[in-house]
């Protein structure tokens, strides 16, 4: 799990990652803070792909901080 900002803030971000479409993530609520839960796992999932969704979440968040 990811968390940075704001809770509004998270899930923007949480929203434009999905949009975006480039790994899967979910809200949550951990130690009563707003959370990201990321899934990059699978049979088939390369470093690339690790890597990317890596930079999609930095890039979005960075966006939205400003």
């Amino acid at each position: 799990m990811v968390s940075f900002g704001a809770a509004y803030e998270m899930l923007e971000v949480i929203r434009r990652v999905q949009e975006e479409g480039t790994c899967w993530c979910g809200g949550t609520v951990w130690h009563e803070k707003t959370a990201m839960r990321i899934s990059v796992s699978s049979w088939v999932t390369t470093e690339d792909d690790i890597d990317r969704s890596a930079d999609a979440v930095i890039r979005i968040a960075r966006e939205i901080a400003g």
